[in-house]
C-alpha cells in the first residue's frame, strides 16, 4: 500500500500531466480555428411567411422562436409568452390549419407557412364567433391565456371534423364524435390559471353546437 507521501506525489503528477494535456489540445484547437477563419458563418436567415393573410418578410437570428418573431419583430403581442416551455398553451397559434406551441418552434422553420394569430380572427366591434362566445360565457378572468385558448379551440374542432382521434375516443373505427369529453381532452394542454374551464367549455360548446 502506498504511503501518504507517495499518494500526494501521484496527485501532483496527475495535475501536471492534465495541465500539459490541456495546453497541447488548446494549441491544436486554436490552430484549427485559425485555418477556418476565412469562412463566414450565417447567424441570420431571411424568412417569408403569411401572417393573418399578409405576407411578412423577416431577417431573424436563427435561434429566434416563432413566438418571439411574432411578438418582438411583428409586434403581434396577442400571442402570449407563458411558461416558454410548451406546457401552458398561452402561445398557441394556428400554422397551416394546425395548432402549435409557438415557443417550441423556430421562425426559420416556417418559410412559406400560413400563420394565424388571435389578431387575425377578429377585431373590436367585429369579433370572431368563437371570441364572441368566450365573451358571452365569461370564458376568461385575467385573459392572459385566452388568445391561446381561442386559437386552440378552433383547431380542436377541426381535428374532430378531420376524424383525428384522442385519448378518449372510444372507437377508432368510427368517426370522432363532437362531444364535451373530446373537447376537454383536446383542450387539456391549454392551462387557465384562473380556473375558468367550465366557462371555456360552455363557450366552445355553444359555438360548435354541442348539447350539454
Amino acid at each position: 500500500m502506498q504511503n501518504p507521501a507517495q499518494l500526494e506525489l501521484s496527485r501532483r503528477d496527475l495535475l501536471i500531466s492534465s495541465a500539459a494535456t490541456i495546453a497541447v489540445t488548446g494549441t491544436v484547437a486554436k490552430g484549427a480555428a485559425a485555418q477556418s477563419a476565412g469562412r463566414t458563418m450565417d447567424y441570420t436567415t431571411k424568412v417569408t411567411f403569411m401572417v393573418n393573410g399578409e405576407e411578412r418578410d423577416l431577417d431573424v437570428d436563427n435561434r429566434t422562436t416563432l413566438l418571439d418573431a411574432l411578438r418582438e419583430h411583428l409586434h403581434l403581442t396577442g400571442t402570449k409568452k407563458g411558461c416558454d416551455h410548451g406546457q401552458c398553451g398561452a402561445c398557441t397559434v394556428i400554422v397551416d390549419g394546425r395548432r402549435i406551441n409557438s415557443c417550441l418552434t423556430l421562425a426559420v422553420m416556417h418559410e412559406g407557412d400560413e400563420i394565424t394569430t388571435i389578431e387575425g380572427l377578429g377585431r373590436p366591434g367585429e369579433l370572431h364567433p368563437m371570441q364572441a362566445a368566450f365573451v358571452k360565457h365569461d370564458g376568461f378572468q385575467c385573459g392572459y391565456c385566452t388568445p391561446g385558448q381561442i386559437c386552440s379551440s378552433l383547431a380542436v374542432l377541426d381535428e374532430i371534423k378531420s376524424n383525428i382521434p384522442s385519448h378518449v375516443t372510444g372507437d377508432l373505427n368510427s368517426p370522432a364524435q363532437l362531444t364535451a369529453a373530446e373537447v376537454r381532452e383536446r383542450m387539456s394542454g391549454n392551462i387557465c390559471r384562473c380556473g375558468a374551464y367550465s366557462n371555456i367549455l360552455d363557450a366552445i360548446s355553444e359555438f360548435a353546437g354541442i348539447k350539454a
